[in-house]
């Protein structure tokens, strides 16, 4: 599939409030087009160049937004689970309660910060594929320059929320270790993710594995093949990853 129509569907299927925040790589595209065939190329090349840092310039203020809102998150999370693990022993009923509401929070949160990840690679790897759609048509020389920018830019640098992620799986594996998923014969269907979160961040990491697996055409300017982790969390978005990709039994 090509990189505009998996872009396209990815966008579709992330969070509503998300999809503008995507690069828009139509319109880059025209721009492009517009470059190598028109006779003011100046006029359009200073176009391209300009959105180009406007896309840079949305992708920060989203990316660290969103990573701000999870720092606050997760210590919120923490404090939650500490509450329930010091308080005096409430009622079998009412602490099972309470520990799924933690539960289906945090795996809505994990959720999220996966999404995010995946936000950045994406963003990130269609930067590079306009830039070299860009040089190879017009004999510029704009991607390399462009992408030394890009690796320093806020929404590049994921470690922070990589490593919320991964304290994240270790606190699911520890309270949870079992992930319990329901399969619906119309679509998947999971139980503790809740507003879809599971379902789209499943779709993110089927994204993130596209768009990262080696291939012969992988280059410098390429990300790194994805290895995710051996954890329950993970092992679970595989098997639904599995699903997602079969057929539909029909009844």
């Amino acid at each position: 599939m090509k990189f505009g129509k998996r872009l396209k569907q990815h966008v579709e299927e992330t969070l509503p409030g998300w999809r503008d925040m995507y690069l828009n790589y139509k319109d880059l595209k025209k721009i492009v087009r517009l470059i190598s065939s028109s006779l003011e190329c100046g006029k359009s090349e200073a176009e391209f160049v300009y959105l180009l840092n406007n896309e840079i310039d949305k992708f920060n203020v989203f990316f660290m937004e969103q990573e701000e809102n999870f720092i606050i998150r997760h210590k919120e999370l923490q404090q939650r689970i500490k509450r329930v693990k010091e308080s005096e022993p409430p009622s079998q009923g009412e602490y099972e309660e309470e520990m799924a509401r933690i539960r289906k929070d945090i795996v809505d949160f994990h959720g999220e910060m996966v999404l995010l990840v995946n936000y950045s690679n994406i963003n990130y790897t269609g930067m590079a594929k306009i830039l070299k759609k860009h040089d190879k048509r017009t004999g510029g020389l704009l991607r390399l320059p462009f992408i030394q920018k890009v690796l320093e830019q806020p929404f590049f640098t994921t470690e922070l929320v990589s490593k919320l992620v991964k304290e994240c799986e270790t606190t699911i594996d520890e309270l949870f270790p079992t992930v319990v998923v329901a399969v619906d014969t119309k679509e998947t269907a999971i139980m503790i993710g809740g507003d879809g979160i599971f379902r789209n961040t499943v779709a993110a990491l089927m994204t993130m594995k596209e768009i990262r697996k080696g291939s012969s055409t992988q280059s410098h300017f390429s990300l790194p093949a994805l290895d995710l982790p051996d954890t329950e969390i993970i092992r679970s978005f595989q098997l639904n990853s599995t699903q997602l990709n079969s057929p539909i039994p029909t009844i």
